[in-house]
């Protein structure tokens, strides 16, 4: 039999779950009818407040590196047709269909900083978009440790995700100014379309890098351990660890 003191337990257990479950509240509404609202699950009553920030950031990070992707896919579409793709979203499908099963799928051990060099390559033949954005991929996931959830356990590096900041800086810096012997760009990206110039993919940039600053500086408060803030010389094409 339950003695009144375990009753009382078992109620507040019970009535906080349904709080924890009702403090998501209204779900942000997009543009195009999407919403961000993700379901309560049991799991989450072992993440702190950062956790959960972390897991958003990483979330969004990745969507605008998808973004990326599909952008320059749609302006390269010569890259994925090397690959043997018949559109856009079959190569960015390659990339993006492996999240879920990361670590298994053997793509965390892909050298980043190679694949990022291959792209803008005068040898390399084969589908630079992909060569690019993988490496960026691969780059990001290593800031967050190859991880997808994360625990009150975990221990992010905050010198890691800053890193990541400024090689998105470099590889932004890289795409929009690599030219190959003959003086054409390696992959399109801004341009100017009818007398109007297109930064759209400044813009993706400009977001994922201030988003990786600002967990950057959140892991740095939590952990008390402070970023080695260094000066990136973009054009130099020198990465940083992660």
């Amino acid at each position: 039999m339950i003695n009144r003191f375990s009753a009382v337990r078992l109620a507040v257990f019970v009535v906080g779950l349904a709080v924890l479950a009702g403090c998501a509240g209204d779900p942000i509404k997009r543009k195009n009818g999407q919403h961000t609202s993700r379901p309560f699950v049991i799991n989450n009553l072992a993440k702190s407040d950062i956790d959960m920030v972390t897991e958003q950031t990483q979330r969004q990070v990745l969507a605008g590196l998808r973004r990326l992707t599909v952008k320059l896919y749609r302006r390269n579409p010569q890259e994925y047709r090397k690959a043997g793709y018949g559109d856009v979203e079959a190569a960015t499908g390659q990339i993006f269909n492996q999240l879920p099963r990361w670590r298994q799928s053997g793509l965390d051990r892909v050298d980043w900083a190679e694949s990022l060099r291959l792209a803008f390559s005068e040898s390399y033949a084969g589908d630079r978009v992909h060569a690019y954005m993988l490496a960026l991929i691969v780059m990001t996931m290593a800031s967050y440790d190859h991880r997808v959830e994360f625990y009150m356990t975990d221990d992010l590096s905050a010198q890691s995700l800053y890193n990541s900041a400024r090689n998105l800086e470099t590889a932004a810096w890289k795409l929009a100014n690599a030219r190959t012997g003959g003086g054409a760009p390696f992959l399109l990206s801004n341009g100017v379309d009818e007398e109007v110039q297109n930064l759209s993919f400044e813009r993706e940039f400009g977001k994922l890098i201030a988003q990786q600053d600002l967990l950057a500086l959140v892991i740095e408060d939590k952990s008390n351990r402070s970023i080695n803030r260094v000066f990136q010389n973009v054009a130099s094409f020198v990465l940083l660890p992660v």
